[in-house]
């Protein structure tokens, strides 16, 4: 059975930082593109970053140079990073694991920035 389980979210003041965990089970998170995707109330979810088997990472223009995802594979564990944190980065967190054989998805952790 696969589970993603993450960790870390809450509330945060704008400029802060917060740093996500998404533990994994069942699968070997080295064989997988893992990535963080967020949902905000009433938008559609989106990517906002990943990193691949091979470690390159990607992120979407508006997280570049603020977030800034890893990957521990002894502790079979993703990580997010997130900096300078904005109110509109407020939303759910999710973590997904995708590769030929499957995809999978996290119960999502929310993360709400707001002074």
């Amino acid at each position: 059975q696969v589970q993603l389980v993450e960790s870390g979210g809450g509330l945060v003041q704008p400029g802060g930082s917060l740093r996500l965990s998404c533990a994994a089970s069942g699968i070997i998170i080295s064989r997988y593109t893992m990535g963080w995707y967020r949902q905000a109330p009433g938008k559609q979810r989106e990517k906002v970053a990943d990193i691949t088997s091979g470690g390159y990472t990607n992120y979407a223009d508006s997280v570049k140079g603020r977030f800034t995802i890893s990957r521990d594979n002894a502790k079979n564990t993703v990580y997010l990073q997130m900096n300078s944190l904005k109110p509109e980065d407020t939303a759910v967190y999710y973590c997904n694991a995708q590769n030929r054989v499957g995809i999978y998805w996290g119960q999502g952790t929310q993360v709400t920035v707001s002074s």
